[in-house]
């Protein structure tokens, strides 16, 4: 059991380290073309720090994992909306475009809806993800880019980031290929290690995907947040959380059921639950004053509610 916690612990590693130079790369080459902080948070930046997850959800759909594949998105979803956001609200309070309240994070109330619904009634008689509600979920996915990059060049997403910073472009396709090498190397470990962990522990592996792989999947979000908020960068901090959960019920799950149709595990439906509500509560809090602002102490209730939750999970150990 040392073993494979050390090699998972290898495996997150490498998934950081891979998400970090993506994202350097991608936000290098996006700043090239003066794209907006938001536009670079909800696509680029979101991407590169989901593509553990999307990693991760590959192996597991290949090899048949679908409580690793359900329990990672939603798990990672909720730890982006809870324990994420909430650390980021605790170190500096959340001023964010007019559009995030009204239109991103509505919309990432509707790919949690639409996870609940092709999920527990699917265009077949089995609670499975098919290939066909894959293609629904990607075809969310394009309009949504779809809706960012008509606005990339407009006052509607931010104003323009400053390209004085730019990268060599030598120096940017280097950081994309070796971040794609080592998130592929570390997606394998982590799969491969979390379910021979969970069978050494003798929990399930819903439990462990909504835990312990979520979490880990979720560091470069994280990380990136914090470091945005610090640097009172808002619309990076929130709209890499909001980016990331909508790639990751859109795309990441909607490349899962192309690999191969997920069955679907009924006990989600509860973190599905929580998801929305968490979601509600995010609108909430940022539509009640006349600024878009997540104050600290509503960022304080969320990371409550994020360590009740991990509790109930918990003593739940199904």
């Amino acid at each position: 059991m040392i073993a494979q916690i050390l090699l998972l612990a290898l495996g997150f590693g490498a998934l950081i380290k891979g998400a970090d130079w993506l994202v350097d790369g991608g936000a290098a080459l996006a700043r090239k073309y003066k794209i907006s902080e938001l536009a670079i948070g909800l696509t680029v930046v979101a991407f590169g720090t989901s593509m553990p997850e999307l990693v991760v959800n590959v192996f597991a759909a290949y090899q048949a994992h679908s409580d690793i594949v359900y329990g990672n998105i939603i798990g990672s979803n909720i730890f982006n909306l809870f324990a994420i956001l909430g650390i980021a609200g605790l170190i500096s309070p959340l001023v964010v475009q007019s559009s995030t309240v009204w239109k991103e994070i509505p919309l990432s109330f509707v790919a949690a809806f639409l996870l609940f619904f092709l999920s527990n009634r699917c265009f077949s008689d089995t609670l499975t993800l098919s290939r066909f509600d894959g293609i629904i979920l990607l075809l969310f996915f394009c309009a949504f880019l779809y809706y960012v990059f008509i606005h990339l060049k407009g006052d509607e997403l931010g104003s323009p980031v400053s390209n004085r910073h730019d990268l060599p472009t030598l120096r940017i396709v280097l950081y994309i290929v070796l971040g794609l090498t080592f998130l592929a190397i570390g997606g394998r470990m982590v799969v491969v290690n979390s379910v021979k962990l969970a069978s050494a522990l003798g929990v399930s592996q819903t439990i462990v995907g909504l835990t312990i792989v979520a979490a880990g999947t979720s560091l470069p979000e994280l990380a990136t947040s914090v470091v945005a908020a610090i640097k009172k960068s808002n619309d990076i901090a929130v709209g890499n959380i909001i980016g990331s959960n909508i790639f990751n019920v859109f795309f990441i799950l909607g490349i899962s059921a192309l690999i191969n149709p997920i069955d679907y595990n009924i006990k989600f439906n509860f973190d599905i639950y929580f998801l929305g509500a968490g979601t509600i509560m995010l609108f909430s809090a940022m539509f009640s004053g006349k600024k878009k602002k997540l104050d600290r102490w509503e960022a304080g209730v969320l990371l409550i509610f994020y360590i009740g939750y991990t509790l109930m999970l918990i003593r739940r150990n199904v």
